[in-house]
């Protein structure tokens, strides 16, 4: 049995694992907003329990026990994200937040009823796969919107991260996952972006394009 401070600190490291970013304590740390002091002796817990290897001064690694977990509450996470924006209304936005609570508090029969009732679904509000509760995870080709020549074509698939003020940057530009769009223009030495999305031209910095992430066509 996890407590909901082990299973904050298990999907942490998960997602540094999952950006490909070595789980040190000081990155921990940053990402929870909490003190390294903290992360060291629940680091020392977890790895007693079998969640963790740790090795000083090069990190932590969640051991099969360990991810079995963070996909668990991944699949949790996301389901309710989507269960608020489809069934409730809110925006994609305003949703993290309580998903982080909720979390941890709903039943698996009723987020098993939540899962049928949105009718199985593979991806949460931001375009993020939703682990199957087997746990696997199904894994998408895309490509940085950044990334894109002039000319080319495509679709937002995903939106990385859960920043608010970004999600509702891109709102107020009318792009969201499903979003088609073309690339127009692109000023030299890093400048900004221009896309048509229908009727539309939208200008993007590299910064924001660096976080959509696009199924090229």
């Amino acid at each position: 049995m996890t407590t909901v401070s082990a299973e904050d600190y298990i999907k942490t490291i998960y997602a540094l694992e999952s950006r490909s970013e070595k789980a040190t304590t000081s990155r921990i740390a940053r990402e929870m907003g909490v003190t390294m002091g903290s992360v060291s002796g629940r680091i020392k817990s977890l790895a007693r329990r079998g969640y963790l290897r740790h090795r000083p001064y090069y990190g932590v690694r969640l051991t099969g026990k360990g991810r079995r977990v963070a996909i668990r509450m991944v699949r949790r996470h996301r389901l309710i994200e989507l269960f608020l924006v489809k069934s409730l209304n809110l925006s994609w936005d305003e949703v993290h937040a309580d998903a982080e609570v909720l979390e941890h508090a709903v039943s698996d029969r009723l987020l098993e009823r939540m899962y049928e009732y949105l009718g199985r679904p593979e991806f949460d509000p931001h375009g993020s796969p939703i682990p199957r509760a087997d746990g696997s995870v199904r894994q998408m080709a895309t490509t940085p919107l950044s990334a894109l020549s002039v000319g080319a074509s495509g679709e937002v698939r995903q939106v990385s991260g859960s920043d608010g003020p970004f999600l509702r940057y891109l709102s107020s530009l009318a792009l969201a996952v499903g979003t088609r769009f073309q690339v127009v223009h692109r000023a030299p030495f890093g400048g900004p972006i221009e896309l048509k999305t229908g009727r539309r031209r939208v200008v993007l910095g590299v910064e924001a394009a660096d976080r959509i992430l696009v199924r090229e066509s």
